[in-house]
């Protein structure tokens, strides 16, 4: 997962009643009654300072949010969208106590500030995951050693006989009637690979946290990352002749676009495309971020704890709508498991700072979040990439995300250790990272739904899980090969820190 903003390197219908969403977990249950709201805060309020966005968690339905509606005007907020299915408002205000004074409404489980730098003051922060170009010679080169069942590009792909996705593309492509959604940086559907199969009606620009459908609105623009084009290229490429082959390159992909010009994904645009993927029926959304600005937001803090159940919220609707949510672990080699970790990067869109975290109340999300497929990465010899996070009930599959070439070298047609696959322009390059891991297992996943299409999302998962390959710890894990150990695997075979259940299998995936 790359940031952009996270080191790795989604029209709504109508509403869900008050008593269908608490049982289903999305809103908390004892909601107070009509009577008992407030609608407004008394104090003086402030509206000159700093713009910034907020999440405003409600207990109850529809009558609840629309009394703390009226509390949030009072304290000097103007709501940008309501998501009434899950109880989650979107609010602009430029009253510094915005936050502090809502928290006190009636009906208001929760509210925080999703963002440390005002609205319109936001720096690039973006570390990128090591992209290289694909040189002519070696497109040359691939084209001349493509088989006929190959596209042109092929050959350079050593991540698909990898999962033996080669193999599951003699039995079957997918189904056009599955779409994987990217909620990422934008999907640029005018390449050549992508154009084919890809899902206008369920594309959209969520960055604001309100959906636009404007007709290319979910493109990156001219100087804006390419990693969300990357990432469905992975997923969906078709198998056309030309290019590279996607994981599926029979199914549908979709653009849902989350990240700020200036690379950042912040909470009102996570929770925008995850509920506007669920809206239009998708089936699997890919994750290849974290939420800006923290990159562990932790429950002990008030703003942090709110933007977490924003976001638990918008994944667990999606989920009950028959979504599943795949995310990728994070490349700052930490152990998710571990007692604490150093966070020295949080908050990432003003001035960081050094902090200590126990990544049971800090949480990289959604990757971390209950149901939610988390995944490392491996690099060409099957082994950890050296930057994947892992830890012991964290990851839950492992997939390829490429590695340096000189850690962990493909094997010959293949010369670069990196995953290749669509950028911006009709082009292709190369990138690393768990970023690139999570996509292969949404592409997977994309093949199991497509044998499976009456498949519940706990049933995709299950079968995700028993199709994976074994994949026993890597111990001892020197990847730079300089005699330290550069982390530790915990766990069997069958389950484990750096591998969990295992690494995916395409072809098992077809089988009926």
């Amino acid at each position: 997962m790359a940031h952009l903003g996270s080191r790795r390197g989604r029209a709504l219908a109508l509403p869900v009643g008050l008593a269908l969403t608490a049982s289903l977990g999305f809103l908390p249950s004892g909601a107070a009654s009509a009577a008992e709201l407030s609608d407004a805060p008394a104090a003086t309020v402030v509206t000159n300072g700093p713009k910034l966005t907020y999440v405003v968690n409600v207990a109850g339905g529809r009558w609840t949010a629309a009394s703390v509606k009226k509390a949030i005007a009072a304290a000097g907020g103007e709501v940008v969208i309501s998501y009434d299915q899950i109880g989650v408002i979107v609010v602009h205000s430029q009253n510094p106590e915005f936050a502090k004074t809502i928290r006190q409404a009636r009906g208001v489980v929760s509210a925080g500030a999703t963002r440390t730098a005002p609205l319109s003051a936001q720096t690039d922060n973006s570390v990128g995951e090591g992209t290289q170009e694909l040189s002519a010679a070696e497109a040359k080169a691939a084209t001349a050693r493509a088989t006929d069942e190959q596209d042109a590009l092929e050959p350079l792909q050593w991540d698909l006989p990898a999962i033996k996705a080669d193999k599951a593309h003699q039995k079957t492509l997918g189904s056009k009637r599955v779409t994987v959604a990217v909620i990422d940086t934008g999907v640029d559907d005018t390449h050549p690979d992508l154009a084919p199969n890809f899902d206008v009606k369920a594309s959209a620009n969520c960055v604001s946290g309100k959906p636009d459908t404007t007709a290319g609105s979910w493109r990156p623009n001219p100087g804006e990352s390419d990693h969300g084009t990357h990432v469905a290229g992975t997923i969906a490429a078709a198998k056309n002749g030309i290019g590279i082959t996607g994981v599926a390159p029979g199914v549908k992909v979709s653009g849902i676009k989350v990240s700020t010009p200036d690379g950042f994904f912040y909470t009102e645009a996570v929770v925008c495309g995850f509920m506007w993927a669920a809206e239009q029926g998708v089936e699997i959304t890919n994750n290849s971020y974290y939420t800006d600005p923290w990159m562990f937001a932790c429950k002990n803090d008030e703003d942090q704890k709110a933007l977490i159940e924003a976001v638990t919220r918008a994944t667990r609707y999606a989920e009950h709508k028959g979504t599943v949510n795949v995310a990728a672990a994070g490349n700052s080699k930490f152990d998710l498991a571990a007692d604490s970790i150093v966070d020295n990067s949080s908050p990432n869109d003003t001035t960081p700072g050094d902090r200590v975290i126990d990544p049971k109340e800090c949480l990289d999300y959604p990757a971390m979040l209950p149901g939610v497929v988390t995944v490392s990465a491996t690099g060409a010899k099957d082994l950890k990439a050296s930057y994947s996070n892992y830890g012991l009930g964290v990851i839950d599959v492992s997939a390829p995300g490429g590695d340096r070439t000189e850690y962990q070298t493909p094997d010959a047609p293949a010369v670069n250790g990196r995953i290749l696959s669509t950028t911006v322009n009709g082009g292709y390059n190369y990138k690393a990272g768990t970023s690139m891991a999570a996509p292969h297992a949404a592409g997977v996943l994309a093949l199991i739904k497509s044998t499976h299409p009456y498949a519940s999302p706990a049933a995709l998962k299950a079968l995700l899980y028993a199709q994976a390959d074994d994949r026993a710890c890597t111990n001892p894990y020197d990847i730079e090969g300089d005699g330290k150990i550069d982390a530790v695997c915990e766990g069997g075979k069958n389950k484990n820190g750096f591998y969990g259940a295992g690494l995916i299998d395409a072809l098992d995936a077809v089988r009926r």
